[in-house]
């Protein structure tokens, strides 16, 4: 299980990553998810991703995160774009349940990926590391036609204990057998998680030679993602993602963004996931 909440997180550290829910939620390596069916499958697969070195680097990096996604149905998920949870609520368009994530933190030496494979920043030297946090929460998500509303609220536990909405809106359409999405989402946090990746203390200004910051809870990012699926067969799919997101000003006023990062972030990747049954 621990491993489990590890895989399905790594979009929480990625925000960009996140919108392959759009399309993946929908529909399984390419075929469409049928609401009766039962039993459990699952999709593995690889996704080299270019973004940011950290959340607010101008260094770009690049990583081959593992992709795997477990489902029961339409009751159970887990996967790293969506985390770790239960459709306890399912019915004429409305979701919500339980949403378990776990967020890797940020090395001071690598940056914000644990699957770092080349590239990298210097941006963060001084700074010290953020431990990997829990997130627990909950979501509730509604379907209008082509149109998709999901909110999610979570709580850190360990690298932060700052409270996160997450909040998206997507238009989904489809281009031969190829399924795009594409909105805009935005991210709020209470101070604990500023302090812990945009603050800098007394200590922190001593070792990186930045002034200190402490900055107040709010807006972290605003942007807009897209996604677009393309199956290849009935088990296995193609997956082309990529974002723009700007920093809010209480992160982007920090001193480790205005002097060593930038507050627009740039993300572009592609998966490839093969679903087979259990």
């Amino acid at each position: 299980m621990r491993y489990l909440l590890a895989i399905a997180a790594l979009g929480a550290g990625q925000p960009c990553f996140s919108q392959t829910a759009d399309t993946q939620s929908a529909t399984v390596a390419g075929r469409p998810l049928d609401r009766g069916e039962v039993g459990w499958s699952v999709t593995i697969g690889l996704a080299p991703v270019l973004s940011p070195a950290w959340q607010g680097s101008r260094d770009m990096a690049l990583s081959i995160f593992p992709d795997l996604r477990v489902n029961y149905g339409d009751v159970i998920f887990a996967s790293i774009p969506e985390g770790l949870g239960w459709n306890a609520v399912n019915t004429n368009g409305w979701k919500a349940g339980p949403l378990a994530k776990v967020r890797f933190g940020r090395d001071e030496e690598r940056g914000g990926s644990p699957f770092l494979i080349t590239g990298g920043s210097d941006g963060l030297r001084g700074m010290g590391n953020v431990a990997a946090a829990a997130e627990l929460g909950g979501f509730v998500e509604k379907r209008i036609g082509p149109w998709r509303g999901r909110l999610e609220v979570r709580r850190g536990f360990g690298g932060h204990e700052a409270v996160i909405a997450d909040g998206a809106i997507s238009y989904q359409m489809r281009s031969g057998r190829t399924i795009i999405n594409v909105g805009p989402r935005a991210t709020v946090v209470s101070k604990p998680y500023m302090d812990s990746y945009f603050g800098i203390d007394a200590i922190q200004s001593q070792r990186s030679g930045l002034g200190t910051y402490s900055p107040k809870g709010g807006l972290l990012s605003y942007g807009v993602g897209g996604s677009a699926l393309r199956p290849l067969n009935r088990q296995s799919a193609i997956t082309l993602f990529t974002s723009l997101d700007r920093l809010g000003s209480e992160a982007g006023h920090s001193p480790l963004v205005r002097e060593r990062g930038r507050r627009v972030q740039f993300t572009l990747g592609i998966g490839y996931g093969f679903r087979f049954n259990l």
